[in-house]
């Protein structure tokens, strides 16, 4: 049976991950995007960000997300605001009895995470956080756990680590301090990446468990780039994770630097079972190409974007894709998390990365600062 496409409402423009989830839900015939909105008093950059998205893909911009919500032709909405910005927003977008598709992490701060869960559960909406679990490397990682054939999982190790940015510039003799709670998730060169990054790794550990989260230790350092030196946040990050039923998993989360890998980073899983172990990679099967063109050069620096984060400012610089590694294709065709946020919608079931699990990744991040900042193993809840 053919339904009628859902109201899509996009929040946030240029400069977030809406610029590629916003034309991915423009290209889904069981999608239609009403238009472009935010909240009042964003400010003139942020403003001028969003009505030039809207006008990228041919929406009309709506100014007032208040207004935007109580439109009756908008059933959904995907929040790609700010972090500091982006809880509160998602749970006015849930009190409106709104679908809630969210740019991660849901949101830094635990208090507002449970927020947004209380206010998706009273309406009854669907809800989905961008994460891994839905490619298919990640699929044949739970299949495997899933079949018993490396035995009852024992412990699990995710890696996902971003080679994007000019590398080499940190310095490596200054010693590195975490502050909890952590300071600052919006900065024009850099990002908190055991937060922003790490929330993949954290995310395929919990999913592929099913378990929750009793202790963590963890530690968050610099060694790689001077911007984020610079604003005080760590480029790289590890967490020790002590989950129910005695199963452990370990997760590393950052940003590495353009020329540290031959794709677009280490994103990987290794299961230990009680009969055997296996690894798991997300460039894996692959066919690796050498000929006689030049090598691949890092893009130069985008002062508005020097670590690759948004499409629009890569483009500017003439950012050329990496060819060395061919990925073939695997027992699954591609389908995108956006793709897979809509079928919830439409098959009446719950998203596997809901905001019940997008907080509980929240907590698992806040706890990960808390143990680098004193050092000690900390117990959740907090």
């Amino acid at each position: 049976m053919k339904h009628a496409p859902i109201g899509l409402l996009l929040v946030a423009g240029r400069l977030t991950h809406q610029e590629n989830y916003g034309r991915t839900f423009a290209r889904d015939d069981r999608c239609r995007l009403v238009g472009l909105t935010d909240e009042r008093g964003v400010g003139p950059e942020r403003d001028r960000l969003n009505r030039e998205l809207a006008a990228d893909i041919g929406i009309p911009f709506l100014p007032v997300l208040e207004d935007a919500l109580a439109r009756p032709e908008v059933q959904a909405v995907c929040v790609c605001a700010e972090p500091e910005r982006r809880g509160r927003i998602l749970a006015e977008c849930a009190r409106a009895g709104k679908h809630i598709y969210i740019d991660k992490p849901m949101t830094p701060y635990l208090d507002t995470a449970r927020e947004v869960v209380e206010a998706a559960r009273r309406t009854g909406v669907f809800s989905q956080m961008f994460s891994l679990v839905t490619q298919p490397w990640a699929r044949r990682a739970r299949e495997v756990v899933h079949s018993g054939i490396i035995g009852n999982l024992v412990a699990v190790h995710a890696d996902c680590l971003f080679a994007k940015g000019p590398s080499g510039t940190a310095s490596l003799g200054r010693t590195r301090f975490q502050p909890y709670p952590p300071k600052g998730f919006t900065f024009v060169d850099s990002k908190p990446e055991l937060y922003d990054i790490g929330v993949y790794a954290i995310g395929l550990a919990l999913w592929l468990t099913g378990k929750t989260v009793k202790n963590v230790y963890g530690r968050t350092a610099n060694y790689f780039f001077q911007e984020h030196q610079r604003n005080g946040v760590e480029d790289f990050g590890f967490l020790l994770l002590d989950l129910e039923g005695g199963v452990t998993a370990t997760i590393t989360g950052g940003r590495i630097g353009w020329s540290s890998h031959p794709a677009g980073g280490p994103s990987q899983v290794r299961l230990i079972g009680s009969r055997g172990s296996l690894a798991i990679d997300a460039y894996s099967p692959r066919i690796e190409v050498y000929g006689n063109e030049p090598p691949w050069q890092p893009p130069p620096v985008n002062p508005r974007d020097p670590m690759g984060m948004w499409s629009s400012t890569q483009r500017e610089v003439d950012t050329r894709p990496k060819e060395t590694w061919v990925t073939l294709p695997g027992d699954d065709s591609p389908h995108s998390d956006e793709s897979c946020f809509l079928d919830c919608i439409f098959e009446g079931r719950k998203s596997e990365m809901d905001v019940e699990r997008a907080a509980a990744i929240t907590e698992a991040i806040l706890a990960g600062y808390k143990s680098a900042a004193t050092g000690e193993v900390v117990k959740l809840p907090l």
